[in-house]
């Protein structure tokens, strides 16, 4: 916080908060995305120009948006905070793969706490939970299990 004078102060943004014109630009590019057929549903139907934001996507649809579009759509916040968020895409895009290599996989097991490091020096506490948590266990259960589709 700074203090501003006058017993105020002024708490500045979150350096991961876009403004509202970056977050606009990037609405308006999901809504007028076109994706091969049977690739994912219209995305654009889950876009809100008016709220500002993206509802109701489905599984499949938030998965491929992870995977695929999430370093395309927020490659104007700061490379500090873009960079973890582009390794968590290839975290993803990596685990659900149809072919696996173990030794892969043993160091994904590893990067994935250093990972979660960088996303909790950059969000705030409240934003890991339980769920952030199992991230740490996805690698070891692909080794047990094989590719996502097979189980």
């Amino acid at each position: 916080m700074v203090d501003v004078g006058r017993g105020k102060f002024f708490k500045p943004k979150a350096a991961y908060a876009m403004t509202k014109s970056q977050r606009l630009v990037v609405l308006k590019w999901v809504k007028e995305l076109k994706l091969p057929d049977d690739y994912a549903s219209n995305l654009g139907w889950c876009v809100d120009l008016y709220k500002g934001k993206i509802h109701g996507m489905k599984s499949h649809d938030f998965h491929v948006f992870m995977q695929r579009f999430l370093p395309i759509a927020f490659n104007s916040l700061p490379k500090s905070i873009w960079k973890p968020l582009v390794e968590l895409s290839q975290f993803f895009r990596e685990l659900a793969s149809t072919t696996l290599n173990v030794e892969q996989l043993r160091v994904m097991e590893n990067n994935i706490i250093v990972l979660l490091c960088k996303l909790e020096q950059i969000f705030p506490p409240s934003f890991i939970d339980s769920m952030e948590h199992l991230l740490v266990h996805l690698p070891y259960g692909a080794r047990l299990g094989g590719p996502v589709q097979y189980h």
